[in-house]
């Protein structure tokens, strides 16, 4: 991931179906592989914070301090939004974490992984087409963990009734990270559920 100098920015998250598609709404597990990089002060304890997988007030004062009290670059400041949106999506808080990704996607328009993580939060929101934008929006842009947007993307698309189109975005994404065990559910799922489709068996599965 880009050096920032002063803050850093956490890997992509990933929603997970609890149960089938549409049964109840997306529950955010620990977001696997998120990454962070180099900084100095608070900037630098948001990003361990949300790289550690940290929730609650405490990570995000930490957060909030960086931002109120240090005079960061417009790249650096929306690095420590993205965090704070994270660790605020890990605790299901999916308003307030788009609402972070939005403000960081103001200072900086091109960052990745600011659209990424809002398309998670618009899934936890059941904001399905506007996730798939943000989605779209992330793989355009490069960004760095693609198979989290692939997987979101699936997830968006299967709550939008589109077994077809999220068993594609899920095979992607189990073909990007192959030990990644939620796109193989998934895709398994979809096969039990959908007999009647005519869907490709998915990279790694087992003979």
């Amino acid at each position: 991931m880009r050096r920032l100098p002063g803050s850093g920015i956490a890997g992509a998250a990933a929603l997970a179906i609890a149960g089938g598609a549409c049964a109840q709404s997306p529950v955010p597990p620990p977001p696997p592989g998120a990454t962070t990089v180099g900084g100095a002060g608070q900037a630098e304890a948001c990003a361990v914070a949300a790289e550690r997988g940290e929730t609650g007030v405490r990570a995000e004062q930490v957060c909030a301090t960086a931002l109120s009290t240090l005079a960061l670059a417009p790249l650096d400041r929306a690095g420590t939004l993205v965090n704070l949106g994270v660790i605020r999506l890990r605790s299901g808080r999916y308003d307030q974490a788009a609402e972070d990704f939005t403000t960081a996607i103001r200072y900086q328009p091109q960052l990745a992984e600011a659209y990424v993580n809002r398309g998670a939060a618009r899934i936890g929101l059941h904001q399905f087409k506007e996730s798939l934008a943000d989605l779209n929006k992330a793989l355009e842009l490069g960004v760095k963990e693609p198979e989290k947007a692939y997987y979101d993307r699936a997830l968006a698309a299967d709550w939008l009734g589109d077994p077809q189109a999220a068993f594609l975005d899920y095979k992607k994404a189990l073909e990007l990270a192959p030990t990644w065990e939620l796109p193989r559910d998934q895709l398994f799922r979809l096969r039990m559920a959908h007999a009647d489709l005519v869907l490709p068996s998915p990279a790694g599965d087992k003979p």
